[in-house]
Parts: C-alpha cells; structure tokens; sequence
C-alpha cells in the first residue's frame, strides 16, 4: 500500500478557501516469478588427497530456490569436467569419483581440478543456474624419481673425468629429495668397473673404478638405483648410457674414438662393410644384366636375310671403280702404241682414244636434203646405240667402269660423220617447225623460223 501527497510550491492566492495539497493511495500488487536456483558457496573448495579411488563420495553440491510461495524440484547435471573424474547424482547433487584423482595430470592446475554443474528447476519457464567445484589434491608420495641425464660420455682412463647426475620427481616436497644414489650388487661388472658419489642432496658423480687400468671404448648400460625422501620413500632402477671414448688432452673424445663412442664396434664395422659390398655387387650384377637384355634385344635376328631387309639399310656410294675383280687389268692398253700394225688385226669398231681408227673410210647412205626433226632423233638413237653394241663387242676394250669416248669422228669411225648433215643453199628453207620443237629450240626459232630478215 502506498500513499501520495501532492501540493503546490508556490502558496494559493489570497481569499481561495481550497486546501493546498491533496492526498491518494496507490495499491501495488506484487506477482511471483521463477527465479534460477543459486549455490550457497560458488566456487565451492573442497580438499582431498590425490590417490583417491573410483566410487569415493567427496561432497553433497546442492542449491536452493528463491521463490518462496512457488515450491519448485531441482535437478542436476554435469556442465563441464575435463578428465571425467566426476558424477553428481541428479536429485540430490551428490559427487562422486569415477576414476583415480591424480594430482600429477596436465588438467591439474596449481593443484585444484575445477569441474562445473548445472541446477534446473521446473517452473514455467524453467529457470536454472551454475555453480563451480574446486578439488584442491594433497601430493602423496606416488611417483618415484627419474635419473638425469640419460646419456652421457666418459674417457676411457680413470680419474680423466666423471659424469654428474641428478634426479628428477613428479611429486612435490616433502617427497621429493634429497636422494640417494646407489649402484646395483648385480651384474657384479657395475660396481667393479663404476664408483658413484654423492656430492649434494640432488646430486651425485659417476665415474670409473679405480680398480681397473683401462676400459675398453664402447657404450656400456650403467645401472644406477635411485631413492627419494617420501612417506613411504620409493625408489627406481635407471640406466644411463655412458659412451667410452679415448680421450685427448683436453678430456674431448678423440676422432679415432668416435665410432666406438657411437656404439660401433670392430665387428659392427666389418659387419657394414660386407653389407655395402654385397649392396653394390647386386646393384652392379642389375647393371650388366640389364645391358645384356638390351643388347639382345637389338641384335636379334629378323626372320629375312639382313642384305634383304629393306628396313633403315645403310647403302654405301663411296666406290670408286669397279672393286676387286676390275682392278687387275693391263694398264699397257692405256699407252699410245709404237705400231700400227696390231690393230690393223684388230676387229672394226670403236677405238681408245689413243688409237688412231685404220681402215677404209665407211659409206654412209646419204641425207635427203631437206631433214625432218624426226631423223635427226633417229640419227642420234643410231650413233648411240651403235656405238655401245661396239663398245660392248670389243675385247679389247677396257673395264666396264672406264671413260669411254664417243666424241671421235674422224677417219674409222664408226659413227660416221656429222658433215653429211649438210643443207642445200637453194631454195627456200620453211623452219617454221622449229616453234613446235619446244622451248629447247626457241634461240633457232628466233633466227631461222622469223621469217625474212629486216
């Protein structure tokens, strides 16, 4: 219920009888709505030593409801969890683990795991809220330490140098160091060959035995147990692997060494070198075996004779002469002869050029006066042939690849002479035929087929 007084600032005029201020009442009616469940304590911390196994009830997580005159159920839910340790029960909002809390995980976060739940009621609209859950973990000493380095590298002679180690623990203090370093019983060659020395809480010296002169260069598994300082303490068998190497002056593993140190023995050696040997034979049998194949391939033999195939022949044109059987002649035919009176013996025919034709002249018929085109061709076929049937009928002749002239036409020859082409300087010559024979003929169509000269 409210009430309001509402009056002037400023007074009334005089003689008005009104009161200056009048008063109402105002009734405000005030309707339930659903409000979202609230966690008491959010974030809520809770603490628990890490170990703890699957199934543990570690809290009740629960909220309330706001709305007074409106009962409401609420029910709830897992909003987030990251390693899926947690459950919570829907009506009640209990927690419970479903594995092993452990406070070394990466989800761990300066030792608190946060996990977030989600509260829904069933008003209309249903309205629901988030709380968060903090689980703080004791370390308990549940990891044992770890040796540091793994690997490490000596000089082969004793009090050269020796190897610091150290150890490494995923716990925290108190179950942590300090730590002590023991060398095993067992092989009895580790502590024969091998001292150890604590020099701190944390740290420790290995280093060859003084019982031994020398220890031949290799890598050797150097067994070395490991105790921490936890409730109950935990210890650990570790192996360093230490590299011996001859060493120079400087205590720096020498370049004769380096193979040893590496691991590699001499018979580890001997072992890679026949290994690349019988790499590079098989690789070099590949070889030859692939060029036998491929010289196989082109020299075998196609089903015709080689001279026959008529496939990529090389022909060869260089020859000059006759070959073998034209180069045993007598070069004496070639000479002028002293005489004349063997080749008056001699059958009629064509003569080297260095002869001189002997015997009586030949007739030859005699040309009309007026030739023809076509008996100058018959002419020429004549002399031609003619003259190769003699030239092939004569013994003495030379080889067959040998200059034979035909340009001879003189007294004997066979050919007769040119002279009997001639023409009759009376009358009139018609050369007007001479236009016919061709472009050959176009300088005599010029002068004698023209017509009357100018």
């Amino acid at each position: 219920m409210l009430t309001v007084i509402v009056s002037n600032q400023a007074q009334l005029a005089n003689g008005i009888q009104s009161s200056f201020q009048s008063t109402a009442g105002v009734t405000i009616s005030v309707m339930d709505s659903n409000e979202a469940p609230q966690f008491p304590t959010n974030p809520r911390l809770i603490r628990f030593e890490e170990g703890v196994p699957a199934g543990t009830a570690l809290t009740t997580f629960s909220a309330a409801d706001p709305d007074r005159f409106m009962p409401q159920t609420i029910r709830y839910s897992k909003l987030s969890d990251p390693a899926n340790w947690l459950k919570i029960n829907a009506t009640s909002g209990q927690i419970t683990t479903t594995a092993v809390l452990d406070r070394e995980s990466s989800f761990i976060k300066n030792n608190i795991y946060e996990a977030t739940f989600l509260a829904v009621d069933n008003g209309s609209p249903p309205a629901s809220g988030t709380g968060t859950l903090q689980i703080y973990l004791i370390d308990i000493n549940d990891n044992p330490p770890e040796l540091l380095p793994k690997e490490a590298q000596i000089c082969e002679n004793p009090n050269a140098n020796a190897i610091n180690i150290t150890a490494a623990d995923a716990d925290t203090d108190p179950n942590v160091g300090p730590f002590i370093f023991e060398l095993p019983s067992y092989p009895s060659g580790v502590q024969r060959n091998w001292t150890i020395t604590r020099l701190t809480g944390d740290y420790a010296q290995l280093k060859l035995s003084q019982r031994i002169m020398h220890l031949e260069s290799g890598v050797y598994d150097v067994p070395i147990i490991i105790t921490d300082s936890g409730n109950p303490p935990l210890s650990n068998t570790t192996v360093i692997k230490v590299k011996v190497c001859p060493c120079d002056e400087n205590r720096d593993c020498m370049t004769i060494g380096a193979v040893a140190a590496a691991g590699l023995g001499t018979g580890a050696i001997i072992a890679i070198l026949i290994c690349i040997i019988i790499l590079l034979t098989m690789v070099l049998l590949f070889v030859l075996w692939m060029k036998r194949r491929e010289k196989e391939r082109q020299t075998k033999q196609l089903l015709i004779d080689p001279e026959d195939d008529v496939r990529d022949n090389i022909l060869k044109y260089d020859e000059e002469g006759g070959g073998e059987e034209d180069q045993d002649y007598d070069l004496s035919q070639l000479q002028q002869p002293e005489s004349l009176d063997h080749i008056i013996t001699k059958p009629s025919g064509i003569r080297r050029v260095d002869e001189r034709p002997v015997g009586a002249e030949p007739q030859y018929p005699i040309r009309p006066v007026i030739p023809h085109p076509g008996d100058i061709g018959d002419f020429i076929n004549e002399v031609n042939i003619f003259g190769l049937r003699a030239a092939d009928n004569d013994p003495t002749a030379p080889p067959y690849d040998s200059l034979l002239v035909f340009d001879y036409e003189g007294s004997g020859s066979t050919a007769g002479s040119v002279s009997s082409l001639n023409s009759s300087s009376t009358g009139d010559q018609d050369y007007d035929y001479l236009n016919d024979w061709g472009p050959r003929f176009k300088k005599l169509a010029d002068m004698y087929g023209g017509g009357e000269e100018e």
